[in-house]
């Protein structure tokens, strides 16, 4: 879901580089960005702690500190994980003069927030807003609804899929899977593409199960765990995030369910604390990172929590922010207009690794991680939640492995 160098690491040091002729061209203006997430309800943990984070960031890398040489400040507006209540919230940041707005908690309010900012932009040139998604993945939001002004930074549903599968059909243990989602775009999109991958790379395998359940609905997973057990399966996949997967783990803690889990956000807040002792070996996550990446993402990681005793676990957050001030010095420009024609097919250098804005539905190639829940050691060090355990990284997928095609048929301005 999934971390002070003084000048930004390897990442500003490369975009200092790449546009050394134009540094520090917009110095000294201020770019605001509204942050629509959840500040209240079920995943109110959640949104604090990626407010904190983007705010975190924000200051770590203003000024002088990135290539734009421009101020970053992030203003929190809490959608309530609704898509209505994001347009509302929208509207309010549209009335103050934001420009940039990221959100990432729920794809649905991610797919309302791309027509409002579309239909906007059409309507007020000049005015234009771009839309930073940090990790609403539903596949849909690159293809068939994708949009000029909406660049997703996390990979992709299926970009995910792809790579733990790839994993997966390795694993001869791996007989029964039982599928458990959120009835929502993403888990819906999650069971979709478990059976297609599987079907294509594993036909041995049986799916002896297949629920979703209502989005931070659901307080007992009860019910569900005993699904699970009854069905004799080995394996779970879930996209479950947040409230919905700690309690599905708490669930199957105490009911003593045996299997291994196979999940895309097991870092997300609580859910470490959750899995425990229990979950050594068990719990696996497929991300664009993990809590031991070498280099000026552990330093940020180390900062953060410090700061504000929790863990820095969105950490495409760093890359937002190491890409869009590079977008804005190849642009010599902060105007939302020539930032976004920047961004397309720009490639930086991220915490693991290149990282490129794919410009034909901008959706961010990068490699992924498949991770385990173990004990940590001298290798892998950080405590997770102060846990005394840690993702630890079995298997590193460069982007082509992921890389999935796309449908976008992307109307540009102009156009």
């Amino acid at each position: 879901m999934e971390f002070t160098r003084k000048l930004f690491g390897l990442s500003v040091a490369a975009a200092f580089s790449l546009h050394a002729g134009i540094a520090f061209a917009q110095a000294g203006e201020t770019v605001k960005i509204a942050w629509i997430d959840p500040l209240s309800g079920p995943f109110a943990s959640l949104g604090a702690n990626q407010l904190k984070s983007f705010q975190f960031m924000a200051e770590r890398i203003s000024g002088k500190k990135n290539p734009a040489g421009v101020t970053f400040e992030v203003v929190g507006f809490d959608n309530k994980a609704s898509p209505q209540e994001s347009l509302n919230v929208l509207k309010a940041a549209i009335d103050q003069g934001f420009r940039y707005v990221t959100q990432g908690n729920g794809s649905g309010a991610a797919a309302a927030i791309i027509d409002a900012v579309s239909k906007h932009n059409e309507r007020n040139p000049g005015k234009e807003i771009v839309f930073l998604n940090h990790s609403a993945v539903d596949p849909d939001l690159t293809n068939s609804k994708c949009n000029y002004w909406h660049f997703r930074f996390d990979a992709d549903t299926s970009m995910k899929m792809e790579a733990m599968t790839t994993y997966m059909k390795d694993q001869p243990s791996i007989k029964k899977v039982y599928l458990i989602n959120q009835n929502y775009s993403h888990g819906q999109q999650v069971s979709k593409f478990a059976k297609e991958t599987l079907a294509r790379k594993r036909p041995d395998i049986q799916i002896v199960g297949d629920d979703l359940t209502p989005l931070g609905q659901v307080k007992d997973f009860s019910p569900y765990v005993a699904k699970i057990k009854q069905s004799g399966a080995d394996t779970v996949i879930t996209g479950n995030w947040s409230q919905d997967l700690t309690l599905l783990i708490k669930a199957a803690k105490d009911a003593g369910l045996d299997v291994n889990f196979y999940t895309y956000y097991a870092s997300v807040i609580g859910t470490p604390t959750a899995i425990g002792a229990a979950g050594e070996g068990k719990v696996k996550m497929i991300a664009y990172a993990h809590h031991n990446i070498p280099g000026d993402i552990a330093a940020v990681g180390e900062e953060f929590n410090k700061k504000f005793k929790e863990d820095f676990f969105t950490t495409d957050i760093y890359n937002i922010f190491t890409m869009l001030p590079a977008a804005m010095a190849k642009a010599k420009s902060t105007d939302p207009v020539k930032v976004a024609a920047a961004m397309e097919g720009l490639t930086v250098k991220g915490f693991s690794g290149e990282i490129t804005m794919r410009a034909s539905d901008h959706q961010m190639q990068q490699g992924l991680y498949l991770s385990t829940w173990r004990k940590v050691d001298a290798k892998n060090k950080y405590n997770v939640e102060g846990t005394g355990y840690t993702f630890v990284p079995d298997k590193f997928y460069e982007p082509y492995v992921s890389s999935t095609p796309t449908s976008c048929q992307m109307k540009r301005p102009g156009a």
